[in-house]
């Protein structure tokens, strides 16, 4: 089944190009069935990319999604037009009073910044607690997983003395969970960030199991919950020319930044990008939905609690 998304969303051209198959609203009310409800709270800049990024990964399954955009109301986006968010993007004052099947928080270049220092974070604050009796299952993404792990557990973030960046071999630590059902003894996914957790803060709190983790990226995922919430410090979602848009950016912009690793064939920037973790990222999201969010939630969506 397809992903259900607003009408002339310009995703959906890119993903039909793909040969990915993406249901606008209009064509979805005609079929008699119960989509799952998935809000996506979107903090990244330039929003239309992530969109695309997400949607191709739930995409990806048998069943059929109802995708609501989200974005923070107390944050003016710079890079997203005003008539992109009015068009395709509600508040979250304006669903607040509904419930869904999951959720998914991006993450947001702010690393730098202290938590408590981010002009939004009073409402993402808001927004994770109201997770607890109004979602299913919530995907923390990067950033938003660092957030997570802060707000409810108080796990620090780190700086590291470069820029994680590159995609890494990663290993699992426990098989017989469901969100790795499939995966392989190891696998790649890509990393992009100046920050970290560590493993001796979360091994402290007996909620928290690390599911994966990298001897060179550190920790990759971690759940709690029995699922309710899942934080992955990666991006997975990322396609085959996000890291080096990322390092031409970077370059342009004089900072000191080196080849993302294990990225480019031949190391060599001017090749092309080997795309390793594509395979297992739609593992990653086809797993969740299944067995986090379909499986567990009730059809009667009221319900959740």
């Amino acid at each position: 089944m397809p992903i259900n998304v607003p009408d002339k969303l310009p995703a959906i051209e890119i993903l039909k190009e793909e040969n990915i198959f993406v249901m606008d609203e209009s064509t979805a009310t005609h079929q008699d069935i119960r989509p799952l409800r998935i809000a996506m709270l979107n903090l990244m800049p330039i929003k239309q990319t992530t969109e695309t990024q997400l949607i191709r990964m739930l995409s990806n399954n048998p069943l059929q999604v109802e995708l609501e955009l989200v974005h923070i109301a107390s944050h003016v986006s710079k890079n997203t037009s005003e008539e992109h968010l009015k068009t395709f993007y509600k508040e979250f004052n304006d669903i607040k009073h509904e419930k869904f099947d999951g959720m998914i928080i991006t993450g947001a270049p702010i690393e730098h910044l202290e938590f408590e220092k981010v002009t939004y974070w009073d409402e993402i604050k808001e927004i994770m607690d109201w997770t607890a009796h109004h979602v299913t299952s919530t995907l923390y993404i990067c950033w938003a997983a660092q957030a997570g792990l802060y707000h409810f557990y108080g796990i620090p973030k780190y700086s590291l003395p470069a820029k994680m960046f590159g995609v890494f071999k990663h290993k699992i630590l426990n098989s017989k969970l469901p969100l790795v059902r499939g995966f392989d003894d190891t696998f790649m996914a890509p990393h992009s960030r100046h920050t970290e957790i560590k493993r001796t803060d979360i091994d402290k709190v007996p909620d928290l199991e690390i599911v994966a983790e990298s001897d060179d990226a550190g920790i990759y995922i971690v759940m709690a919950d029995n699922g309710r919430r899942i934080f992955v410090t990666g991006h997975s979602e990322y396609d085959p020319h996000s890291l080096k848009a990322e390092y031409e950016r970077d370059l342009k912009k004089g900072l000191d930044i080196k080849l993302p690793k294990n990225y480019f064939l031949n190391n060599n920037p001017n090749e092309e990008p080997m795309v390793t973790w594509r395979s297992h990222a739609n593992l990653l999201y086809s797993n969740w939905l299944n067995y986090y969010v379909y499986q567990i939630t009730p059809f009667n969506i009221e319900k959740i609690d």
